[in-house]
């Protein structure tokens, strides 16, 4: 029987883009596709993170309503919401920087978190923390965030927030043994700040697919 994946999302270009790695890399798998912009828009206003969190769960419970096999959620932010649905249900339930958090685990002591959203830094931390104490080692995690950059994204301009996420990477690169962007809006400057930076750039959605399709080969 073939797995149905549901994509969970909070940002409306994150479902276009994993459209296009899913036609690309699992054309034949039956994908669909949920968003919800309020989520992130609410945590980011102030709203009992808690309650954004209920929320959460309740999309992804949708999406195991909707016949989903399988369950990705695509917001760093709001990921914690994913530890309320994992009560709920039985099905498999991936955090977007699940993969990323434990190569960055593997890879140093001292990680590097770049992010644009501060709603980012507390889920994000908790998470490679937690892969640490799975992986039995001890880390650092310093972390860099540019507000300015995230309110050039949300007004469109692309150009400055990657300018603004270069300068803070390149900063934050010589304190650290790995970089991690932690947010998918990040991801096309992996390659470009790798080629750049003395340390290993890791980012969420390469490293997610990876693990989808290897979910999938034995689903």
């Amino acid at each position: 029987m073939t797995v149905r994946v549901a994509f969970v999302h909070t940002v409306g270009f994150l479902a276009d883009e994993f459209r296009k790695l899913m036609r690309a890399q699992q054309p034949e798998v039956d994908a669909f596709h949920i968003l919800n912009e309020s989520l992130l828009q609410d945590l980011l206003r102030g709203a009992s993170p808690a309650q954004v969190h209920r929320r959460v769960a309740e999309q992804l419970m949708l999406a195991a309503d909707a016949g989903a096999g399988l369950i990705v959620m695509t917001c760093s932010s709001t990921s914690p919401g994913v530890d309320v649905a994992r009560r709920m249900t039985d099905l498999p339930i991936l955090k977007i920087d699940d993969p990323m958090a434990a190569q960055a685990v593997r890879s140093g002591q001292r990680i590097g978190l770049m992010c644009t959203a501060s709603s980012t830094v507390a889920p994000s931390t908790a998470l490679l923390q937690s892969h640490a104490v799975q992986q039995e080692r001890e880390i650092q995690v310093r972390t860099e965030v540019n507000a300015a950059a995230y309110q050039a994204l949300l007004s469109g301009d692309r150009a400055t927030h990657d300018l603004l996420v270069r300068d803070s990477a390149t900063r934050l690169a010589r304190e650290v043994d790995v970089l991690v962007l932690a947010q998918a809006s990040l991801a096309h400057l992996a390659g470009p700040l790798a080629e750049e930076l003395p340390c290993p750039v890791l980012a969420s959605p390469p490293l997610l697919m990876r693990e989808l399709a290897r979910c999938l080969a034995i689903a």
